[in-house]
């Protein structure tokens, strides 16, 4: 059986309508439907790794529902691997995310630092480094509103690259499969 890869992309907090408000009843939505996304790809397409970017928002509930899910049986055998854009990407960062990161480092099976400096150009690599690992990409990401961010860039390099994408709608959170 050949193990498949994820990379997960989406917006920070403040791209959404609710920002930093992780209570409200949107945002629970979305956490909900990447771990129900997850489940599926593991269960039906094989996928034991996942990867995250490091980064506020997406990147967090992604990697923190996956460490949710490694906990349940049957779901062990699942890899969460943090691509981070360069060392010290989290610097002018609150105190709880901090935080919330460093738990998830500690509980990743790995992390990789892609970059070497804190520019753009860093975030652009660390994106094209999780696709060119994946067979599959998660974006919590508007299709038609084509914002222009690191996100859309990130869903565009799959598609180029043949990388079916799963859409996690940042508006109302529904989930559109490729496959």
């Amino acid at each position: 059986m050949n193990e498949c890869v994820c990379a997960i992309t989406g917006h920070r907090p403040s791209r959404f309508k609710f920002k930093y408000s992780e209570d409200y009843t949107l945002c629970k939505k979305i956490k909900a439907n990447m771990l129900e996304v997850f489940r599926k790809l593991h269960d039906e397409k094989k996928v034991r790794r996942f990867y995250v970017g490091g980064a506020l928002g997406v990147d967090m509930w992604a990697a923190e529902q996956i460490l949710r899910l490694k906990e349940q049986p049957g779901y062990e055998d699942i890899e969460l691997v943090v691509a981070l854009p360069f060392v010290g990407h989290d610097a002018k960062w609150d105190q709880r995310s901090k935080l919330r990161m460093e738990f998830i480092l500690q509980h990743c099976d790995k992390k990789e630092v892609i970059g070497n400096e804190d520019c753009r150009e860093s975030y652009v690599k660390r994106n094209c480094y999780m696709v060119d690992q994946a067979n599959y990409l998660v974006a919590v990401y508007d299709d038609v509103r084509n914002l222009r961010s690191g996100t859309m860039q990130c869903v565009r390099y799959a598609r180029k690259n043949d990388v079916p994408v799963v859409l996690i709608h940042p508006d109302t959170a529904n989930t559109t499969y490729p496959m």
